[in-house]
């Protein structure tokens, strides 16, 4: 596998300078599979889009033409994939990137029943706020690199670990380096210093450090979470969300993680893209988001159960009531230190009983409508060519070898 990506690597570094620079056209050959996930929709299988013994031509990184080997067009370049599969770039949708110190103590105490409750936000916020602008982005680099040697092309990443006016700032800052799809999380959770006092933090994030951090963000979230003393409640969730709205941002909601709770009904009243984790679901907040499948999208994270021995989301129940479902790494030092896509899949297929279909589509198409994106997350002409590859000759393997490192970016 080392070898394949490597030669790859080597003969798109050999195409590049024409194809980038003087429009030359570039004909990726020899897909075993192509996936485009761009299909018509009825059944998860159908909307794969897979056309078997397939090629696909670029141009400037957009692509022009993709169909079977057979009816190819003439191009200027070619690159083999020597029969191994294509599928889109995947979409982790949520985040938590940008972050100092370690907490894998908490972690092996969880694995011997300590319970998880957010408590443990404040140590790496201590940890953030200490390190150095250099320090966090050689770190966001990292883990950025890892990410794309799995396969994601599409990141989003959040504040969070700042909780405060200047360290929020700088964390979003950092974040609009490396990403458009930046999410500004002062009320991930109420600090230390203002645990006497929850109105007055409410205040700072829905005023002073919201004018400093939205000029840098697209997106506005809070962690909605009434069980847990560290999150906040429905109104203060509703006071932070709608502050970040009329401040443009766009909303996202962490929601019943932890226990029943309002997050879910608050997302769909507010119109958000994404409410995010749905382990505890009622009735009707099922209903809710079958009703609001084109606008709201369940964000399952089922790195985060495996990583807290939690029960995992009913992804069942979801996608057969009609909820549109993504699959997101929420990678972040607790509750899920991983931001292997490919993982997450397996865990979807393993433990949500999905299917290897739905849970590819989850990571690719619905991730992307989970950010109001319609080019990433699929293949198609006119679009980019955002793409990643399989060693393996069917995109099932991403489910059926969990942990091997089988899939990359493109020409990563």
């Amino acid at each position: 596998m080392r070898d394949f990506f490597g030669a790859l690597r080597a003969d798109i570094a050999a195409t590049k300078g024409d194809a980038y620079s003087d429009g030359s056209s570039v004909l990726i050959a020899d897909i075993a599979e192509l996936v485009t996930c761009d299909g018509p929709g009825e059944t998860a299988e159908s909307a794969l889009g897979i056309i078997g013994d397939a090629a696909l031509i670029h141009q400037h990184g957009e692509v022009v033409w993709l169909g079977p080997a057979t009816e190819a067009p003439a191009a200027d370049r070619a690159v083999s994939l020597r029969g191994r599969t294509m599928v889109p770039g995947f979409v982790d949708s949520h985040t938590h990137l940008i972050f100092a110190g370690d907490r894998s103590a908490e972690f092996a105490a969880r694995m011997t029943g300590v319970p998880y409750d957010g408590g443990g936000i404040a140590t790496t916020v201590a940890a953030t706020r200490a390190a150095t602008d250099e320090q966090l982005r050689d770190l966001l680099h990292a883990r950025l690199a890892e990410l794309r040697r799995q396969g994601t092309t599409t990141v989003e990443v959040k504040s969070g670990y700042g909780l405060d006016v200047a360290a929020e700032s700088r964390l979003v800052g950092l974040a609009r380096e490396v990403t458009d799809e930046v999410t500004y999380l002062g009320g991930h959770v109420v600090p230390a210093e203002y645990r006497s006092d929850r109105a007055a933090y409410v205040d700072l994030v829905t005023t002073e450090m919201l004018r400093a951090c939205a000029p840098h963000a697209r997106w506005v979230d809070v962690f909605c979470e009434p069980a847990s003393a560290h999150a906040f409640d429905g109104d203060e969730a509703r006071a932070i969300l709608t502050a970040g709205m009329a401040a443009g941002l766009l909303p996202r909601v962490h929601g019943n993680q932890l226990a029943p709770g309002p997050g879910v009904q608050l997302a769909v009243e507010l119109r958000a893209a994404s409410v995010d984790h749905c382990t505890y679901l009622t009735d009707a907040d099922v209903d809710a988001l079958v009703g609001a499948a084109d606008t709201t999208v369940a964000t399952l994270l089922p790195g985060v159960e495996f990583s807290t021995r939690s029960p995992y989301p009913d992804a069942r129940r979801l996608i057969d009531a009609g909820v549109s479902v993504a699959i997101a790494s929420d990678c972040n030092p607790g509750t899920c230190y991983s931001n292997a896509m490919p993982f997450m899949i397996a865990l979807a297929v393993r433990e949500m009983r999905m299917t290897p279909a739905e849970a590819l589509l989850a990571a690719t198409r619905g991730a992307a409508k989970s950010l109001r994106r319609t080019t990433i997350g699929r293949l198609a002409v006119g679009g980019p060519l955002d793409a990643a590859v399989v060693d393996a000759p069917s995109y099932l393997h991403l489910a059926y070898r969990p942990g091997v490192p089988i899939v990359r970016a493109f020409g990563v």
